[in-house]
């Protein structure tokens, strides 16, 4: 069942896990969040009346990041920690379930792996499901600080709508290109490309920091020549040489950047540099790969 992106406190399946209400009204409510774009969406919500910060810093990968004892304790002591879910954060059972909530609860969501029953994470990479994470962000906060609701509501609403205008735009872009196919770097995209009409490749096809073997690089240097595809993409936080050397062996080809955005640069963190912003990045260098507009 989907949320109710119209209505506060929108139906889903189950409850999200929260903290007791906090009823001091003077106090600035302390909310972690597990990684970018999560916390982004909390700010975006939260306006000044959430103290937000990161779990995993600027220009770390999420997969496999284990935080120290420290961070934990941290964690602990905060009013609430928000996360993503879907697996991507494996230390999230290290935490105190009643301090939680699951931006991806009630969302309707594949597998990246069938054979091993492993969830596909990227939710926030398709706007219109970013939009059902930030419903339940919206809708746990107010349940924590419910004196300050109407703020959330309205904060919420501003950030929905740029999602909708993110969503019609990237329809815009797309409507135009000869070709459906690209290779993404690991295999991220793919609610991405579902909402969009895309068929997505990927060169690691077991995770990120996954070895890349031999064989594997060759089954997709044939597949970028089969489909004529001459724009192979890489990560801002990961390795690119994968990607060049695939690139190397195809005529007239070139590597740009397909971001999960699973993190940011301190570079792109100290410009200020957020989702939005990232995305339409995606956006074009997507559209060169998919020859749009020519």
């Amino acid at each position: 069942m989907l949320l109710d992106l119209n209505a506060p406190n929108g139906t889903q399946e189950g409850p999200i896990n929260v903290l007791n209400n906090i009823t001091n009204s003077s106090h600035k409510l302390t909310v972690i969040s597990s990684f970018f774009p999560i916390d982004e969406f909390v700010e975006k919500v939260g306006g000044n009346i959430v103290e937000s910060s990161l779990v995993i810093p600027a220009g770390i990968e999420p997969h496999d990041f284990e935080p120290t004892i420290g961070q934990i304790q941290n964690i602990d002591s905060a009013d609430a920690l928000i996360y993503n879910g879907l697996g991507i954060e494996n230390w999230i059972t290290k935490i105190s379930p009643t301090h939680k909530i699951d931006a991806s609860k009630g969302l309707n969501v594949s597998y990246s792996d069938k054979r091993n029953m492993t969830l596909d994470p990227h939710v926030w990479l398709d706007p219109l499901l970013a939009k059902k994470q930030v419903v339940n962000i919206r809708d746990g906060l107010m349940i924590i600080d419910p004196k300050n609701k109407e703020t959330y509501i309205s904060n919420a609403k501003t950030f929905l709508d740029e999602l909708d205008l993110l969503d019609k735009t990237i329809r815009a872009e797309l409507e135009s290109c000869k070709k459906r196919d690209f290779i993404s770097f690991h295999n991220s995209f793919s609610y991405f490309a579902k909402r969009y009409g895309l068929t997505q490749h990927s060169i690691s096809d077991t995770g990120p920091e996954a070895e890349v073997t031999p064989a594997r690089l060759a089954e997709i240097i044939n597949l970028a020549k089969s489909l004529d595809l001459r724009v192979i993409y890489s990560e801002e936080l990961m390795d690119s040489r994968y990607a060049l050397v695939i690139a190397q062996e195809i005529p007239n080809s070139t590597v740009l950047v397909l971001s999960p955005i699973e993190g940011l640069t301190k570079n792109e963190q100290g410009a200020g540099i957020g989702y939005i912003d990232k995305m339409h990045e995606n956006i074009k260098n997507l559209a060169a790969g998919l020859e749009c507009n020519q």
